[in-house]
Parts: C-alpha cells; sequence; structure tokens
C-alpha cells in the first residue's frame, strides 16, 4: 500500500513515525486509549507528510544551492547531540553507504530550510501591544509551576524482614501526628533521613520520585499522608504550604513571546504555501482506494 506525491513514492516508515508522534502526544494529553483513534490519527499523520514532501519537491525546483560544509556542520551537530562521534555511530549502527542516504537527507533538509526562508522572507519584529496582546490572550499558556511544601518521614527497607516491624511504627508515628504532635519533631526521632532532609521545601513535579509528587500535590496543606511505599523505603509525608500557579512577568518572557510570535507567523505562511501545492497536486493513496 503506496502514499504517491506527484509520482513519489512516499516510504511508509515516514508515515509510521509521524502517526506514532501524534497519538504519542494525544496521549501525553489524556485524550486516547489504545486504538481508538488510530484512522483519524492516520489521517492527520498523512496530510502532514504529503505538505512536508510538496515542500521538499518544490525547494528541489528552485535548485537552492547546499554547500558541503553546510551538510559537514549539520552531521556534526548530530554527533554533538548523541554524545560525541563515538556514541553517534554506535547508536546509530550506520555503515558508510548509510551515512551517504543521511548526507543526502540532511542536505534536503537544508535546502527545504533555505526554501522555508525565502518564502518567508525577513520576519518583522511584532510590536510592543501585539507582544503584550498575545501574552495576554494565551495567558493560560505562561503560568508559574504549581508548588509545594513538605516535610518527609522515611524508613529504609534495605532489611525486608523488619518490613513488618517499621510499617507498625510509622502506623504510631502517623497516628500520634493525626493527634497533633509536631510532625517535624516526630521525623526527628523516627526518620532515617538526616535532620536537614526533613523540610523539603518547596518543590513542582518532577523534582522528586512521582510515588512521592502523586501523594504530595494531592494533599491539601496541613494533611498528612497515608503510609505509601516505593522501592527505596516507607514514606509519611505532610504538606505544610502551597504555591499556585501564576501568570509569569511579562518582562521576564518578552523576549521568548516574541519568538513564538514570529514562529508562528511562519508556520502559517508556510502551512498557507503548501496548502496551495496540494491543490494542483496529483496524489494517489492506495490505502484508502482499497477501503470499501
Amino acid at each position: 500500500m503506496s502514499l504517491i506525491v506527484n509520482g513519489e513514492t512516499v516510504e511508509q516508515s515516514l508515515i509510521d513515525q509521524e502517526f506514532s508522534s501524534i497519538k504519542s502526544y494525544y496521549e501525553s494529553l489524556a485524550q486516547v486509549s489504545c486504538c481508538e483513534r488510530d484512522e483519524e490519527f492516520l489521517g492527520y499523520a498523512k496530510e502532514n507528510v504529503i505538505k512536508r514532501v510538496l515542500l521538499a519537491q518544490e525547494a528541489k525546483k528552485r535548485d537552492l544551492p547546499v554547500l558541503k560544509k553546510e551538510v559537514d556542520e549539520a552531521l556534526e551537530k548530530m554527533k554533538e547531540e548523541e554524545g560525541g562521534e563515538a556514541a553517534f555511530y554506535a547508536h546509530t549502527g550506520l555503515s558508510p553507504e548509510g551515512e551517504k542516504l543521511l548526507r543526502k537527507d540532511l542536505a534536503a533538509k537544508i535546502q527545504l530550510d533555505k526554501f522555508v526562508d525565502e518564502v518567508c522572507g525577513d520576519d518583522p519584529e511584532p510590536t510592543e501591544e501585539e507582544i503584550r496582546a498575545y501574552y495576554e490572550e494565551h495567558l493560560d499558556d505562561f503560568m508559574t509551576d504549581e508548588e509545594v511544601r513538605a516535610s518527609h518521614i522515611f524508613k529504609s527497607l534495605r532489611k525486608s524482614e523488619a518490613r513488618d516491624e517499621l510499617y507498625a511504627e510509622l502506623r504510631e508515628v502517623r497516628r500520634r501526628a493525626l493527634d497533633g504532635e509536631d510532625f517535624d519533631e516526630l521525623a526527628k526521632s523516627h526518620s532515617d533521613k538526616p535532620e536537614e532532609e526533613i523540610d523539603l521545601g518547596f518543590f513542582k513535579r518532577g523534582d522528586h520520585m512521582d510515588e512521592f509528587e502523586t501523594i504530595a500535590f494531592s494533599m491539601e496543606v496541613g494533611e498528612v499522608s497515608p503510609i505509601f511505599s516505593t522501592h527505596w523505603g516507607f514514606h509519611l509525608a505532610k504538606v505544610t504550604e502551597r504555591k499556585p500557579p501564576v501568570p509569569r512577568d511579562f518582562q521576564e518572557i518578552r523576549e521568548a513571546l516574541s519568538q513564538i510570535m514570529v514562529q508562528e507567523q511562519r508556520q502559517e505562511r508556510v502551512q498557507a504555501l503548501a496548502d496551495e501545492l496540494k491543490q494542483s497536486a496529483t496524489i494517489e493513496d492506495e490505502e484508502a482506494a482499497n477501503v470499501v
């Protein structure tokens, strides 16, 4: 089953990669389960790939020059991102022939980038008023992270035979904390962590173990958690403060906002060009043709 754009057969791997990327994105938003929207995502993937192929074909027609030096620099950047030349070849398993194909792909990408730059021209800098308006319109996208502050009691499970004893000890500690005893004072006597690690200070998601954060961010200020376990041991936590998300300071992110706006303008122009090219393109989708 093939997708053919203006006589050029599109590799199935390109569609598969785009499909996986789209599905992963929606899964990260918890908007999909299993395969319920696969047909929809496949349609998105084909549409995206078709437009990229059309743009690449148009760039090739313009025959914009690509220097060997530019390809060398792009390849070196890839190697740096992989941790060096040795790591790059170990991870990719590239043969000399494979590297030739990679250099060809890089040259095509550079040519496409030059074509996009030519189409978009010089990007005008948004005015202060435009940046401010964009900020206010998209305020939900520029919030600080929610943070909580918590104190922590930890019992190590290195000795598995002591598991029941440690659990019973923490049950008693939790009971005393719920009865009003000072949590941090109890921690000084019962936690396996040093005193300076009882108060964890403020933290956001991603700063600690997922199991710990799941509990901490679900609690109210002053609440003592149930006893919970990780592969390290048993835990007991008390949330002492919270910082809700607030809008980030405009001046702090002004330059980033300007760059986002310029990039969005470029994407709109490129999208409009791709839509225009598609109107006069010959596209054959054998898979769609075989669907009854």
